[in-house]
């Protein structure tokens, strides 16, 4: 064994590691990222549920490791010769995990509801490279936990207990918080080093702000109904139910772009519908009510109108989501966008189109689709 790792220590590539030791964490970090996008299947399979699991319980072992090195706790034993890589191994974990729950609200057909999540992201990723002792800064290492945390339970609870509403949410947190101040307060009365460097109020402060603050995006609607997705939303000429597929006509969008399949400015007929289908994927056995939040604008007044709100209760474990739609008759021309909410008012995605009427007109590019 110990020959094993002094050829290790003399290795080309232990050497590299070491030269580019700053450039590190950044890249474990992405590694973490990049594995989940690869890896990472329905959010309610085996695979999944082991991987982020381990991937959790791991990083908070390397923590309590990593906070006990300045102390002696690991010297003459296997764990001293690995301390070197805790780092590493904790940017690798931060990645994966925080990846993990954007990868799986950005599979919506609207990704904008995502973007307060990537902000926290990039602001994580610049603060671990501005700050001068990166993530050897303990108040850093625990803030980035325990929104690690949080946002772990909030989608791997509801999995597990096939139910999803506010009530789970805070539960949800309440775990998580609860977790996150036993492992800082373990750390602190174990670590003699650790007691030196932070002050336990201030961090169990910054922790409970970190707890406020997402229970205050999630109350303002900024955080997506995970494990709930969207995976398809399109506004269509027909629907019709076949066999128990449904057979979708509607016009495909030319330009490039790629996020919208149907075309944005939709030819309607007076005497016809117009209908708005959605495929939403679901953990098996999770049901919930769905509702399509149909919404015109008025440009007289400068604001949306709520038209009318049209229900359907989902049930989980299809691979291509829980498919059904709604329609209307009558509708204005103008623009328009159906909200895919659940019954928290959780949006899982938009679809947004415009009407322009003609009578007796023919879309064109008409295409079928089934789902």
């Amino acid at each position: 064994m110990k020959r094993t790792l002094a050829k290790f220590r003399n290795s080309p590539f232990n050497k590299f590691i070491r030269r580019h030791q700053k450039y590190g964490p950044v890249f474990f970090f992405i590694a973490g990222f990049i594995f989940d996008t690869l890896t990472l299947g329905r959010i309610d399979g085996w695979y999944v549920m082991i991987v982020l699991c381990l991937h959790m319980i791991l990083l908070t072992a390397t923590l309590f490791a990593y906070n006990l090195v300045d102390d002696g706790k690991w010297k003459n034993t296997l764990i001293d010769k690995y301390q070197d890589y805790f780092p590493l191994a904790i940017q690798f974990f931060f990645g994966s995990l925080s990846s993990a729950y954007v990868i799986y609200f950005s599979r919506s057909v609207s990704l904008s509801r995502a973007a307060s999540f990537l902000v926290i992201l990039l602001i994580l990723l610049f603060a671990n490279e501005t700050l001068k002792k990166r993530i050897s800064n303990k108040y850093l290492q625990f803030s980035v936990y325990a929104f690690i945390s949080f946002t772990f339970f909030s989608f791997m609870i509801p999995v597990f207990i096939k139910e999803m509403n506010n009530t789970i949410f805070f539960i949800s947190g309440a775990i998580s918080l609860a977790g996150s101040l036993f492992l800082i307060t373990v750390i602190y009365k174990t670590s003699p080093s650790t007691r030196e460097e932070i002050h336990l109020g201030k961090l169990t402060g910054i922790t409970f702000i970190i707890y406020a603050l997402i229970n205050t995006f999630y109350f303002f609607k900024l955080i997506p109904p995970v494990p709930l997705a969207l995976e398809k939303g399109l506004v269509a000429h027909n629907i019709r139910l076949e066999n128990n597929k449904y057979i979708i006509d509607y016009e495909e969008e030319e330009s490039l772009i790629f996020w919208r399949d149907h075309k944005f400015e939709f030819i309607h007929n007076p005497d016809d519908n117009v209908y708005v289908f959605s495929s939403i994927f679901a953990p098996t056995e999770l049901k919930k009510s769905i509702f399509h939040r149909w919404k015109w604008y008025n440009e007289h007044r400068e604001e949306w109108e709520l038209i009318e709100d049209i229900g359907y209760v989902i049930e989980g474990g299809r691979d291509g989501g829980y498919r059904g739609y709604t329609f209307k008759k009558n509708v204005k021309p103008g623009l328009w966008k159906v909200q895919v909410i659940t019954e928290e008012e959780m949006i899982l995605g938009v679809i947004d189109f415009k009407i322009i009427t003609s009578a007796g007109s023919v879309p064109k590019n008409l295409k079928q689709q089934v789902f």
